[in-house]
């Protein structure tokens, strides 16, 4: 029996996309010297902005006129190439995260020409589009260059910040040199040497990848430290209420009645929904710190890091900003999970309580319709005890009145022991009526009630 295509081609669409590369034929383009501008952006909401970044992108590959032939568009990357006259070359690389999205704008002059230098693009007619999606994250000006290091004084010219940071980094011949200060343009600068042996294209890929994945993940997570400070203190209030309502709670829960219950519950349940709310924020923007801090010290690793002579090391300053935040950002959202399993404690001791008085309340209530029903119970007795007595006083009276009429025609000799004798007979017959009476009544009502069930008709 053959078997349906469709699932098997599903498979192999899924394989190719999970093994496919399409930033490997970017390195064919790629060469030293160049200058780099990095820009990532932090959405929103990424669901939406994801794929009008993607447009962007696109807008831009027409705004720079890139041909069609020279360029990579996939589902969240994308690249284009354009040769200028002179033999410049304008790589715009763009990529989207779960996350942020980011652009890599690659200037590669002729080697000819000489050295790159910090600032604009100088790409012929180059101006890149304004964009409005998202928050900035990071701005980064790289040059990679295969001259060696300047000297300290050139790199203190050129990076401004009072601390300069520099390693080796993958090789001894690829160093790179840092302040991690901003520039008058809001861009970090990063003076990187290759090496003259090691500027293949490959090579040029993995250090920008490496500095910029570095930089993207330690400006999200110290951008939530706002947010953090501000829960922080939150947290802290919300706790000390906590503390308070529970002493409260605890030493008069065992005489408070319905009325101070239900304020402690209202009171409670306004809190709760103020740390679910609070919660829900900061799970939300915090969640992903820990994975985000696993890939700055992963990319930290990978680059083999070495000491550079009259350098602080570039890990240094990385790993001083980003120690302990992933840490105390998952011990704030355990606290506030604590506090909420609190609430929701205290709220569960209070609806027992309210439970037993209702329980309390209910048994009082059956014990006196207990005590009712039987009171109407004997009351009922009586009244059918009077009723057949009524009955037989009436039966016997109109008995008395035939007697009567017929000794008055002779038919009976003794009215009088006639009516007396037919004093018990009207008994017999007034307990006879009552009890015919209560079964008939009962019967039909018997009948009323399960009458709607029988000719209900079928759905």
């Amino acid at each position: 029996m053959d078997h349906p295509e469709m699932p098997q081609s599903g498979t192999d669409a899924l394989l190719r996309k999970l093994h496919e590369r399409p930033q490997i034929p970017l390195t064919e383009w790629l060469r030293a010297p160049a200058h780099v501008h990095y820009k990532a952006f932090r959405m929103a909401d990424p669901p939406t902005q994801r794929a009008a970044s993607r447009l962007e992108f696109q807008s831009m590959l027409s705004a720079f006129k890139i041909p069609a032939e020279s360029t990579v568009l996939r589902e969240t990357f994308g690249y284009g190439v354009r040769e200028a006259e002179n033999g410049d070359r304008l790589i715009i690389v763009w990529q989207a995260h779960t996350e942020y999205y980011n652009y890599q704008l690659w200037h590669l002059p002729l080697p000819k020409k000489g050295e790159v230098t910090f600032g604009p693009l100088t790409f012929p007619q180059y101006q890149f589009p304004a964009t409005s999606l998202g928050t900035v994250v990071c701005r980064l000006d790289i040059l990679l260059t295969a001259e060696a290091v300047p000297s300290r004084e050139r790199m203190r010219s050129l990076l401004p910040g009072p601390v300069l940071y520099g390693s080796r980094i993958l090789d001894e011949q690829t160093s790179l040199v840092t302040s991690f200060t901003p520039d008058e343009l809001g861009r970090e600068r990063y003076w990187v040497t290759v090496g003259l042996q090691r500027s293949n294209p490959s090579h040029l890929k993995d250090i920008v990848d490496a500095i910029v994945r570095i930089e993207t993940y330690y400006h999200l997570l110290l951008m939530q430290k706002p947010l953090f400070s501000a829960a922080i203190d939150q947290v802290y209030k919300f706790e000390q209420v906590h503390l308070k309502q529970r002493e409260i709670i605890t030493g008069h829960i065992a005489h408070a009645n319905s009325e101070t219950l239900q304020r402690w519950l209202n009171s409670l349940t306004q809190d709760l929904l103020k740390t679910n709310r609070i919660s829900g924020k900061l799970h939300f923007e915090l969640s992903a710190s820990l994975p985000y801090d696993k890939i700055v010290h992963a990319t930290l690793g990978s680059l083999a890091e070495k000491p550079l002579e009259s350098y602080r090391p570039f890990s240094d300053f990385v790993l001083s900003g980003i120690t302990g935040v992933a840490d105390g950002y998952q011990q704030l959202l355990k606290r506030i999970e604590t506090l909420r399993g609190g609430f929701e404690g205290i709220i569960s001791i209070i609806r027992a309580r309210v439970d037993l008085i209702l329980q309390a309340q209910n048994l009082t209530l059956l014990q006196s319709v207990d005590k009712t029903t039987k009171s109407q119970v004997i009351l009922q007795h009586t009244v059918e005890g009077l009723s057949v007595i009524v009955i037989a006083y009436y039966v016997a009276g109109l008995g008395g009145y035939i007697f009567k009429g017929l000794q008055e025609m002779g038919w009976l000799k003794n009215a009088h022991i006639a009516s007396a004798v037919f004093v018990p007979i009207a008994i017999g017959l007034a307990f006879v009526i009552t009890t015919f009476s209560k079964k008939y009544l009962h019967k039909k009502l018997v009948g009323e009630h399960s009458q709607p069930g029988v000719d209900k008709p079928d759905q």
